[in-house]
Parts: structure tokens; C-alpha cells; sequence
């Protein structure tokens, strides 16, 4: 089974249009070949050493035998619950991976002090827990490694025997990480981290679940000489023109899971194209729809023509609910990662963008490093209405009195060709029903609507809320939690981690003219129905 891409309408039209000159320019052989050149010269010295993912399926085989003698030593010891602390590309790959084969894998890529305690109580005598950190200094995967260090302590149980590390060599995290016993895998420093799907970030807390990883790199590895060769028949060129080279641009991607045996991979692929291609003010925001997404309704007649929609189905050749303009992928994982990969960069050429960067992700670190340096008090909020306090940026509320006139202020700032984005700094197991806040919005506002746990985002869309087209209009969401929870030799806890995230992120957002609402549960389960209420 290989990859099969459709496309009809105006992705063909893209196709026919830009594909001759990327052929002309060799575009594929040279990425192949690891041309830092491909993108310009004030991205060529970031590109330099960004394309080891060109050669991550075959580069990453030597690390299968160890990853999989330490899953059978884990098991043999009784250790069957695998945890995965990570952001970003080192979360979501293995969330992607695991789900589509079916094998557990608990990722906790959260800051919610609920969750993180929820994630400690679920069988730690028989848990291992995985940290990636391609830094080695990621403040959320810090503070995750802390706490099951003390966990695990106060438990009788010796970290270094259950703590597996991954990290890029000679980072913070693998000279402390070696020096204090722990078992460390390094990836390949020349692989971004939503580039890592299938390096040691992708494939250790996926191999240690339960995968079969083997079989990943072996599907990533069979369809490599595809995407390398300059002919209109590659599948890489195909795609990559159908996502930037429409005219005009269709800049919101508008993913579907219609039969696909992958599971989850929107939430991958979100993460990939929004950090590549969300910068200098343009680019590509993925949007992750359900079946049922009210923009995918024919009742509801939106219209749309700014969104380009990509189906990941079963088969491409048999799948018989496409519609025009539609783009049609099936395949296996391990191909469909690498297709992808190869198409995002095709699609930063043709848009005019380094792919390799992500300029704008440090701005919301700074600021909510600042706020937990100086722990000040949130400001008062704006208006008060059943439990859920309401706090919008400048001028944003004007005359609003209640929740309902609050979030109609916001959509009033909604342009033509704008979308909204829902922030839920919560609980996400606890809260699910939060990500139907999204289909709610999408119908009252009839423009398309991303949705995204915090922080988890910040590492994913964030790059593009504050880089990318600014026609975005932000609906955070947060929640007074049940508990706090220290993190363990931290001046500041969970909560006040969580807290200074959302805020941070509040202040670069309404700094960069991006209206922003932010809406605070005060006892979220029992506020959750006046939300829907005024939302409805």
C-alpha cells in the first residue's frame, strides 16, 4: 500500500501551474540532497542544519534493537504504562503513532495541575515515564520530570529506573540527564522538532507503548525515492502545490478524518505546517474538522473560499464523498509523515518562507516567564456573569454586560477572510466537552475555527496566531483548577504555570493588535452550560 493523492478543481489547476517550474528547478532531488539553498539566502544558514529529517527513516534503524530491548527489560520488570512528557513534535508524533496502532500511550503535554496529578495517580508502580526535550529546557517538560521524580522517590522507587530521556546531544537535559544515571536516547540535531516524527523523539516512547516501529520507518523508507525524483508524479510535488500554489491562496487547510486508518495525524500535520509556514505575516493555518464540522455542512451554506480541504480517507482510489476542490490522501503512516514533510518545505518555497524557522514562539515564553518571575495579580476582570469572569483586550468589550455580549464583541472584530481560535487552558480529561465549544462557534460565526489545549498549541498554532496572516480573533478559555501542585525545587506551581501561560500569551497576542477574550471558569464543570448557553 503507498500513498495515493487526488485532486480536483483549483488544487489541479495549482498543480498544472507550479509544478512544471518546480520540476525545471529540481526542487525535490535537491531537497533530497540537503540544498540549503532552496529557500533563500536569509534562510540558508537555518536550513543548513534542518534537513537531517530528509534521511530520518533510515538514520533512526540503529535505534530499534535498543529501544526495543529496553521495552522487553520495562516489561519484564512489570512495567506495562508508558508516559510521555513532551511538546510539541515530541508529543504529538507518538500521539499520532500510538493511536493509529492501537496501543496505549498516556502524553501529558499539559500544565493543568488536575491533570498532572491525574497522570501520577494512574498506576505509577507499574509506569515508565519518557521526557523529551529537544533543548533539554522546555519549562512544561522541566517541571513534568520533576514532579515524577518526586513521585517516584516518595514511592520508594528509584527515578533513574524509571525516567527515560530524549533529548538532542549535549543539551542541559542529556549532560544532567547522564550525569545523574538516567537512560538517555539522543535524536539528530539537524531534525527540527516537527520534523522528529521519525527520529529517536517519535520512535522511543512510541517503540516503548508498543508500536511497531519497524514496520513505520520500513513504510517512510519505501516511499522516499517517490518524493526525491523531479517528475509531476510525485506525490510530494502534487500536494505541496495544492496547499500553496492555488490563486489566490486558499490559506486555511481544513483537515478531515473520513475512514483514514491514521488516528489523530490533523493534530501532527497542524503542528508541521502552521511553525513552518505561519511567519513575515502570511502563510497556511491548518484547521482539524470531525465529519461532522458545521463548515463541512451543505445545510449551513458558508462560504468558504479561503479554505482548502484535505481528506484523509481509507482508500483514495474507492472514497466517493469528495467534492470539487477537494484534496483526497490515503496510506500508511510512516509514507504519509514523510509526504508531508516533503510538502511543507515545497509549500515554504513557493510561498517565499524559511520553513526551518519559528520566530514568533519565543515572544509567549518571555512573557510568561516574566509573570511567574513576578507573580503579579491577574487584574480585575472586565464583567462577571454566573461564575465565569470575562477579561478582553483594549477596547475589545466596549459596552458588554454579559458573556453572551462579550463573545459578540469578539466575532464583531471577525473579517471576510478571518478565523476564529479557542485557547482551553484546562483540563482536558476532565473537560472534553470544551472541544464542542468549537463547532458551537464555528456555526454562530460561519468562518472557520481552530481549537487547542493549552499550552499544548503554543507549541503547535502558536507560531501562527502571532507570525502568520493576521486575521485571527482569539477566544481563551480558562479554569480555576480543583488543586494546585508544587513543582518540586520550582519558586511556583503547576497552577501558577498554567496561569502565567494563558496570560502571557493574552499580552503578546493583544500586543500585536490580535483582539483577544478571555473567559475564566471559576468552577468549570458547573459553568460549563452558561458557556454553551451564549455560545449557542
Amino acid at each position: 500500500m503507498t500513498v495515493k493523492i487526488l485532486v480536483t478543481g483549483e488544487p489541479a489547476w495549482a498543480g498544472r501551474d507550479v509544478i512544471p517550474q518546480l520540476i525545471t528547478d529540481r526542487v525535490a532531488s535537491r531537497i533530497r540532497a540537503t540544498d540549503a539553498t532552496l529557500w533563500g539566502p536569509a534562510s540558508e544558514a537555518e536550513a543548513s542544519v534542518r534537513l537531517g529529517w530528509t534521511e530520518a527513516a533510515t538514520v533512526s534503524r540503529p535505534l530499534i534493537p535498543k529501544i526495543l530491548a529496553l521495552r522487553d527489560s520495562l516489561r519484564a520488570a512489570g512495567i506495562t504504562h508508558i508516559v510521555l512528557g513532551g511538546m510539541g513534535g515530541s508529543s504529538l508524533a507518538p500521539e499520532t503513532i500510538t493511536r493509529s496502532a492501537g496501543v496505549e500511550l498516556t502524553v501529558l503535554d499539559a500544565t493543568d495541575p488536575d491533570q498532572v496529578l491525574a497522570a501520577l495517580a494512574d498506576r505509577l508502580a507499574t509506569t515508565a515515564v519518557v521526557i523529551s526535550s529537544k533543548s533539554g529546557g522546555t519549562v512544561e517538560t522541566d517541571s513534568q520530570k520533576r514532579v515524577f521524580e518526586f513521585a517516584f522517590e516518595q514511592a520508594g522507587i528509584d527515578p533513574t529506573e524509571r525516567i527515560i530521556i530524549v533529548t538532542d546531544p549535549g543539551s542541559p537535559l542529556d549532560l544532567s540527564g547522564r550525569e545523574a544515571g538516567y537512560r538517555v536516547f539522543n535524536a539528530d540535531p539537524a531534525v527540527g522538532g516537527r520534523y522528529s516524527a521519525l527520529t529517536a523523539f517519535g520512535l522511543v516512547p512510541s517503540g516503548l507503548a508498543g508500536a511497531d516501529i519497524a514496520q513505520l520507518l520500513a513504510e517512510a523508507e519505501a516511499i522516499t525515492p517517490d518524493l526525491s525524483r523531479d517528475s509531476a508524479d510525485n506525490p510530494a510535488l502534487i500536494l505541496g502545490a495544492a496547499i500553496a500554489g492555488t490563486s489566490p491562496l486558499r490559506d486555511k487547510l481544513a483537515f478531515i478524518s473520513d475512514g483514514s486508518r491514521t488516528v489523530g495525524f490533523g493534530d501532527w500535520a497542524e503542528q508541521l505546517i502552521s511553525e513552518s509556514t505561519g511567519k513575515i505575516g502570511r502563510g497556511i493555518l491548518p484547521v482539524v474538522l470531525n465529519v461532522t464540522a458545521p463548515e463541512l455542512d451543505l445545510n449551513q451554506a458558508m462560504h468558504l473560499p479561503d479554505v482548502q480541504f484535505v481528506r484523509l480517507v481509507d482508500d483514495a482510489d474507492t472514497y466517493d464523498r469528495a467534492r470539487n476542490h477537494d484534496i483526497i490522501m490515503s496510506g500508511p503512516l510512516g509514507a504519509q509523515i514523510m509526504v508531508w514533510e516533503y510538502a511543507t518545505v515545497i509549500a515554504g518555497r513557493i510561498l517565499g518562507i524559511n520553513p526551518f524557522d519559528q520566530p514568533d514562539v519565543e515572544a509567549a515564553k518571555i512573557a510568561s516567564r516574566g509573570l511567574l518571575d513576578g507573580q503579579p495579580d491577574l487584574a480585575a476582570p472586565d464583567l462577571s456573569q454566573g461564575g465565569i469572569d470575562v477579561r478582553g483586550s483594549k477596547d475589545l468589550l466596549g459596552s458588554a454586560t454579559t458573556v453572551k455580549a462579550a463573545i459578540d464583541a469578539l466575532l464583531s472584530r471577525l473579517g471576510d477572510d478571518g478565523y476564529i481560535a479557542i485557547h482551553a487552558y484546562a483540563n482536558r480529561l476532565a473537560l472534553p466537552e470544551l472541544e464542542g465549544v468549537r463547532d458551537l462557534l464555528a456555526t454562530k460565526a460561519r468562518r472557520p475555527v481552530t481549537f487547542g489545549w493549552g499550552p499544548r498549541f503554543l507549541h503547535s498554532t502558536g507560531q501562527y496566531h502571532k507570525g502568520g496572516t493576521p486575521t485571527g480573533v482569539f477566544l481563551q478559555i480558562t479554569t480555576d483548577p480543583d488543586n494546585d501542585l508544587p513543582i518540586p525545587r520550582r519558586p511556583f506551581t503547576f497552577g501558577q504555570l498554567i496561569t502565567a501561560q494563558a496570560a502571557g500569551d493574552a499580552a503578546v497576542l493583544a500586543g500585536q493588535d490580535r483582539p483577544v477574550l478571555t473567559l475564566n471558569l471559576t468552577s468549570p464543570r458547573a459553568n460549563l452550560p452558561a458557556l454553551i448557553a451564549a455560545l449557542s
